[in-house]
């Protein structure tokens, strides 16, 4: 019922501004910003929880509500009159911002809502308006059984192991496996369970000493949304793909990348395609380079592994590398990893940086125990006075009923657009950080990966919190996609910098400081094995790109097929897969917002690189 209502109201909204008398920006532009408050409002709800407590009941109303809403969205673009005004406001830009009338965030914005207009069909004729509508409300209801399946798989796998199994393993991952099946309410006090959460997953595999279990728990890992029949998302994907050719054959478009790639920093495929390339060749070498270290390593010490190195070997052999050539183990530094050491170094980075307190609230109540909520608060510099910022959600472990992954998200946009009588706090945004950490039983010891994580998720945190615009269409993260990952990748660069290490990195129960020594042989090797990952997420990025380029998906499309003769033609280095295969990309399947679009991050690693070199230049 609120849907029902929300929408409507949405209409009827949209409906005023397509038959308002007046064209000038307040009237069109203005209005339109604001239009639909309330669906907004019960939308944020909704699409937190479908991603952070998608319990059984939730999912069937998102099955039900995904081609609802996404018939919704394509209506509100083809209300009418209301492109008509939408591109008479448009014409007038070069004028009014010669003139001065308009500023730079008006312009802006006349632009931005005029080419979403024109992408999601608005000069189209009705009868391929309607052909567009059936597209993406289709779409929509294959994005969300794709995810569901994924979230499914992880939901329910399971290896349930003794500790004897798990030789090898540090303590920390032992003490996480153990509360894993606590959680899962296992009745035998000494079992221990591997879900399928990468933050268990990576540490089992880099640290179990039987090959037999690394490898079951790999190939569950690298198989999810295929490991059932009835929740296989490889023919869900391929329709999706037909679908994007579709779509984008409606635009005039060869390929879907080439639609995508139309409204993006990079322009063409092309371009994102150079910028990959160039950074394979390399990688290529340089995991070719690390895989021989390994070999090594294992004849040196009279091993022999049937088959050669195998996905399922490489994150346990590069750590043994890694002790014996660098002298360092990363369970070292665990400790001084602790959750919440991160979480307060993260906090102190973004008071330096931009003045934000954050004050923990536990009066009020979240949607699970584990949620913390923080007022954030910057000083005016008036009398000790500060002013509310934003509201923030942290929401850090894994668990049933939570989608994967890490991903920064809102329950409410900055704006300063808002109608009148509208009271103020609705100025302030609410933003919800959500990663997926294997919860410790005494204290939750994170890797430095994990802690990177957390830092880039709050480079996105920051990005809605520090927002401030206008227009909550240009708000927050609204920003091109290829732009919109600089200020997380910026912000992963101080959890290594030695002024915070030696501030936050403390021993969790003694509260000593790490070690000087520990520090330096972390830092000489740091980039060890950086080939692996290059690999592992740079064959994601230009396979998404080919996938998407194609011109057709004949009735015998094999996707699988495509990935295999796709990573051969590259040439794939041996013992790597990809970081996500097809039929767990939830970056290209779950939505299209990513799809042909997951080269951003080396995009955004140019920029944030350049961004952090100002700083080092000043010295501080």
């Amino acid at each position: 019922p609120a849907f029902e209502i929300a929408m409507r109201s949405h209409v009827n909204d949209l409906k005023e501004i397509a038959q308002s008398e007046v064209v000038d920006f307040d009237s069109i532009l203005a209005a339109y910003d604001r239009a639909g408050g309330q669906l907004s409002k019960v939308y944020s709800v909704y699409g937190n929880y479908t991603s952070s407590l998608n319990t059984p009941d939730l999912q069937e109303v998102q099955t039900e509500m995904a081609p609802i809403l996404s018939r919704h969205n394509s209506n509100t673009y083809t209300i009418p009159g209301l492109f008509e005004k939408i591109e008479k406001i448009h014409e007038m830009k070069d004028a009014k911002m010669e003139s001065g009338e308009w500023t730079a965030e008006q312009g802006r914005f006349a632009e931005r809502v005029y080419v979403k207009f024109v992408r999601m069909g608005a000069k189209f004729d009705e009868k391929t308006k309607a052909e567009y509508s059936d597209i993406q409300a289709t779409l929509a209801g294959l994005q969300t059984k794709f995810m569901q399946n994924v979230l499914k798989d992880e939901e329910t796998w399971e290896l349930v192991l003794t500790e004897k199994d798990m030789e090898g393993c540090p303590p920390d991952v032992i003490a996480s496996a153990k509360q894993a099946a606590r959680d899962r309410k296992k009745e035998d006090p000494n079992a221990h369970v591997i879900t399928l959460s990468r933050s268990a997953v990576e540490p089992f595999l880099s640290y179990c000493k039987r090959r037999d279990l690394r490898k079951k728990v790999f190939d569950a890992f690298s198989s999810r949304g295929e490991l059932s029949e009835e929740r296989n998302n490889l023919p869900i994907a391929v329709e999706m793909l037909r679908l994007r050719k579709k779509q984008a054959a409606l635009h005039g478009k060869e390929s879907f990348s080439e639609y995508q790639f139309e409204d993006t920093m990079a322009q063409t495929p092309e371009a994102g395609m150079k910028l990959l390339n160039n950074v394979w060749t390399k990688a290529k070498d340089a995991a070719d380079r690390e895989r021989a270290l390994l070999e090594a390593y294992i004849a040196e010490s009279g091993e022999t592994l049937d088959g050669g190195i195998k996905p399922h070997d490489w994150r346990y052999y590069a750590e043994k590398v890694r002790v014996a050539k660098f002298n360092f183990d990363e369970n070292e530094m665990k400790p001084y990893f602790s959750l919440d050491a991160v979480t307060k170094a993260v906090f102190d980075v973004s008071n330096q940086l931009y003045g934000l307190k954050y004050i923990k609230r536990d009066d009020v109540p979240m949607y699970h125990p584990d949620v913390n909520l923080y007022e954030v608060r910057k000083s005016t510099g008036e009398n000790g006075e500060d002013r509310l910022v934003a509201l923030f959600i942290h929401d850090n472990f894994a668990r049933s009923y939570k989608s994967s992954g890490a991903w920064m998200s809102e329950y409410r946009t900055q704006t300063k657009n808002l109608a009148p009588g509208t009271p103020k706090i609705e100025q302030i945004p609410i933003v919800s950080n959500n990663n997926n950490f294997a919860k410790g039983s005494e204290s939750t010891l994170l890797s430095f990966d994990d802690g990177v994580t957390l830092f880039h998720e709050m480079g996105h945190g920051h990005h809605g919190m520090l927002s401030d615009c206008t227009y909550e269409y240009l708000a927050s993260t609204n920003v091109l996609k290829d732009f919109v990952e600089l200020p997380s990748q910026l912000m992963e660069h101080w959890l290594g910098e030695p002024q915070v290490l030696k501030k936050h990195a403390r021993h969790y129960k003694s509260g000593d400081v790490i070690p000087d020594d520990m520090v330096s042989r972390f830092k000489a090797a740091e980039l060890f094995n950086e080939g692996f990952a290059t690999i592992e997420y740079t064959c994601c990025a230009m396979l998404d790109i080919a996938l998407h380029s194609l011109t057709e998906y004949g009735d015998d499309f094999d996707l699988a097929d495509f990935e295999q003769k796709y990573l051969q033609e590259i040439g794939m280095p041996k013992g790597i897969i990809m970081r996500h295969r097809p039929p767990h990309f939830l970056h290209l399947f779950a939505s299209s917002s990513y799809a042909s679009g997951y080269y951003v991050y080396m995009w955004a690693q140019v920029l944030d690189n350049d961004v952090f070199a100002a700083f080092e230049e000043t010295g501080d």
